[in-house]
């Protein structure tokens, strides 16, 4: 026991300092908290002025927290509702765990060893271009997934980002977007066959129970946050009714209000079990590093079989949050979405005495923009959920990055050319699965990368992130995941390793 004992500590010992060699990264943000202070950086829960800007001193009280660390610096931190500090009720909205990127763990690489770009900035054609992305995604909130090839609001979608904005770096086709790209993840996985992910549509096997994937819904048309003194109470953190959700009349995901509602109210790592699930159930073959893939008297089990795999799925999901909450609060304290719509509604309306002359021309002349004053009579993008946005900032995104985190598990475990044969898609009311049409052949490794942007852009469908919250949060997450694998390959008696695709195309072996 004793000889155990100091094997286990030296390899404790030995683990952390592979798992944080190397280079310590640079975090920076991309400059607008200096050149536009209080206007372009996240501030909601905080106390707010008439025009929609933040108490410049509770933002420094923000800020000064998050620096220091201190405990009770955090605890000094004014919210903008009427409730004193201390009290917060039903009326204010806490802030979401800034210190949460301050911990530290045991397994994997630390919370603040890995960064991100820096965001687009406000004043970009590329923020501009993510901006009508999302007017657009609100314009197509009802529109079934299946009508995407046919519907007039989809193909003037397409047309408006291909044509009005110069830097949107969604997926195209021949330099354009089309319908078929549209509202799309980065992956060849993406672009293949129907938008959902075969793992958001098939049943479940959880033990004795199989599981169909009807979820309850809310109001067709329905939006949220239409009028400039709710967005104002939005900004301030006061609490808005709770949306209506009929638990009687359950339907697959049809449309991307669908989709938002899903991530409205999953568990971060519920869409990844399920997926390990349903591929265990199919018995799906394993990675042929898999140490026991070859052997002719043994199986995994506690180790690299089905019990590891789905205990590293779930725990990964925390391991990725604590990264993905440091560069949200502590670098770049990106705005939301709903806060950028309040500040183009105030540039173009005469009745808030501001304006914002960093705001992108692409954007104000975009048809998105124009099609959204049309329908909604506002400037503001309209909410999926009557709260707006989670009271933390937006970039990077949680939902991503723990896509992002558990989908590189799952590649790294299952073969990920294994093709999904008979795959289906719902029919148009979401009452069935049906047989997916078309030539397109939809292996597993496509279908979780597919799976991680159905999850991310339905956050982006809902109006509470952007498109790079997305695309660099899913890479953050990969780099936990790849990290924490390694030491898995470290720790065990077997000899292990890995193989996988990455978000960007290329190849690595763990």
């Amino acid at each position: 026991m004793p000889q155990r004992r100091a094997e286990a500590i030296e390899n404790r010992i030995e683990t952390a300092e592979q798992s944080l060699a190397g280079i310590a990264p640079t975090h920076g943000g991309n400059g607008e908290e200096a050149d536009y202070p209080y206007i372009a950086n996240y501030a909601k829960g905080l106390p707010h002025d008439d025009a929609g800007e933040v108490d410049p001193d509770a933002y420094r009280l923000m800020v000064r927290a998050l620096q220091s660390g201190d405990r009770d610096d955090f605890e000094r931190i004014p919210l903008g509702g009427d409730k004193p500090l201390g009290t917060n009720g039903p009326e204010q909205r806490p802030l979401v765990n800034p210190q949460a990127g301050l911990a530290f763990d045991t397994q994997g690489p630390d919370a603040q060893q890995i960064a991100i770009p820096p965001a687009p900035r406000i004043d970009s054609p590329q923020n501009s271009a993510e901006m009508g992305e999302l007017y657009w995604m609100a314009l197509c909130r009802d529109v079934p997934f299946s009508e995407f090839d046919t519907h007039p609001l989809v193909a003037a979608a397409a047309t408006d980002l291909t044509e009005s904005f110069s830097d949107f770096r969604g997926p195209k086709e021949d330099g354009r977007v089309t319908p078929a790209t549209l509202f799309r993840g980065d992956t060849s996985g993406d672009v293949a066959g129907p938008y959902l992910s075969q793992f958001m549509l098939l049943d479940v096997p959880l033990g004795t129970l199989l599981i169909d994937q009807r979820h309850d819904t809310v109001e067709e048309g329905l939006d949220h946050v239409l009028d400039f003194p709710t967005w104002l109470e939005v900004q301030r953190g006061r609490s808005q009714p709770r949306e209506k959700r009929n638990t009687k009349d359950r339907r697959y995901i049809r449309n991307p209000r669908d989709l938002a509602h899903y991530v409205h109210h999953d568990a971060l790592y519920q869409a990844y079990l399920n997926a390990a699930l349903i591929l265990l159930g199919r018995q799906t073959p394993f990675d042929g590093g898999n140490p026991y893939h070859h052997s002719d008297n043994q199986q995994g089990f506690g180790t690299y079989g089905g019990p590891h795999l789905l205990t590293l799925v779930t725990e990964i999901a925390t391991r990725a949050l604590k990264a993905v909450w440091y560069q949200k609060w502590n670098v770049h304290r990106r705005l939301r979405p709903e806060t950028f719509g309040g500040r183009i509604h105030a540039h173009l309306d005469d009745s808030v005495p501001v304006e914002y002359a960093m705001i992108d021309e692409e954007i104000l002349e975009s048809g998105a923009l124009a099609k959204a004053q049309h329908r909604w009579g506002v400037s503001l993008l309209p909410q999926a959920f009557p709260e707006g946005s989670p009271v933390h900032p937006s970039y990077g995104a949680g939902h991503a990055t723990v896509a992002g985190a558990c989908v590189t598990v799952l590649k790294a475990w299952f073969d990920t050319s294994t093709v999904l044969e008979d795959p289906v898609v719902p029919d148009a009311r979401g009452r069935r699965l049906v047989p997916c049409t078309g030539d397109a052949v939809l292996t597993v490794g496509g279908e979780l990368d597919k799976l991680a942007a159905n999850i991310s852009i339905g956050r982006n469908m809902a109006g509470v992130h952007w498109r790079t919250d997305y695309t660099a949060s899913v890479r953050l997450g990969e780099e936990i995941a790849i990290g924490l694998l390694r030491e898995q390959t470290r720790l065990g008696n077997e000899s292990a390793h890995f193989t996988l695709r990455r978000f960007d195309g290329t190849s690595v072996t763990i």
